[in-house]
């Protein structure tokens, strides 16, 4: 079995995500593609922050293709950390309470622009863990001119979070998150796929080690990335936290066709990850998280 922990969809064609007129997939084409490569669920993150989006996913529309497609889709919910009032005192347990009611297992994917310690984000923070909501995140470099929650090197600001709020459950993606898998990330390649060799004492593996409240979402360029730019490492690594890590592939468009699917296969097949290993990443860790009963 596989879950996917990241996908995106949107109901109809909108403004393109991108200037060659690419669009996102439609709940029938994220079907069609599991499909082809066996994948048997996926969780569908709503798209609200204006940073991130050209064209907006709400939480609603979300909910209706969970309820077209229950075998097959799991809905999160999204709040901006400015919603309500733009306020760190605003009572987002309001809203989270009202979507975790209508089925909801997490919140994300986070994409809005502030620091992971702006006060606006801690206050969501409180709030998901209070409603014991996971929450999906991506970092992004700076302030201005990318999306996601902005950290530094090292991820000093998530490492606060983590210990901030030890009840939560935070699952992290981007380039800035994965690149920190490796010692010698620079503030130059943190936002792109480094290749080569992986220098140890990266700060991704000691937040794993430090902090068991956070989790790795292996989905998009970046995951595999981390996995793939160093295999003997990868294999290592995945056999070490093999309890911390989520499949996904982050399907924005139909043209998509990511591998994860067929590397953590493969990776079976040639005996580089053992078979407990296999079946924790591909869906048994997903399920232990979001409490899916499978």
């Amino acid at each position: 079995m596989f879950i996917d922990c990241h996908l995106h969809t949107r109901l109809k064609d909108g403004l393109p995500r991108l200037d060659n007129g690419d669009n996102y997939a439609t709940p029938e084409e994220l079907v069609a593609m599991m499909d082809r490569t066996g994948v048997d669920k996926g969780v569908l993150l709503p798209g609200i922050n204006p940073e991130c989006h050209k064209q907006y996913s709400p939480t609603e529309d979300i909910l209706d293709v969970a309820v077209k497609y229950p075998d097959r889709f799991i809905p999160f919910c999204n709040i901006d950390p400015r919603a309500e009032s733009n306020s760190p005192d605003a009572n987002l347990s309001r809203q989270l309470c009202y979507y975790k009611k209508r089925g909801c297992k997490g919140v994300g994917e986070l994409c809005a622009n502030l620091h992971f310690d702006d006060p606006l984000v801690l206050n969501l923070f409180k709030h998901s863990e209070a409603c014991a909501m996971p929450v999906l995140f991506h970092v992004g470099p700076q302030a201005g001119g990318c999306y996601g929650l902005i950290d530094d090197i090292n991820l000093p600001r998530l490492e606060k979070c983590l210990r901030l709020f030890p009840k939560l459950v935070f699952i992290g993606h981007s380039q800035p998150f994965w690149a920190e898998i490796s010692a010698d990330v620079t503030e130059k390649n943190r936002n792109t796929y480094p290749p080569g060799k992986i220098a140890a004492g990266g700060a991704i593996p000691r937040l794993l080690d430090d902090y068991p409240n956070l989790q790795c979402d292996i989905s998009a360029g970046s995951g595999y990335n981390a996995l793939t730019r160093d295999a003997e490492f990868g294999y290592r690594f995945m056999e070490k936290y093999q309890d911390r890590l989520l499949f996904g592939t982050d399907i924005c468009s139909p043209k998509n066709d990511h591998r994860h699917a067929e590397f953590l296969r493969n990776s079976l097949k040639a005996g580089k990850i053992r078979q407990e290993t296999f079946e924790k990443i591909a869906w048994k860790n997903i399920n232990r998280i979001l409490k899916l009963g499978l």
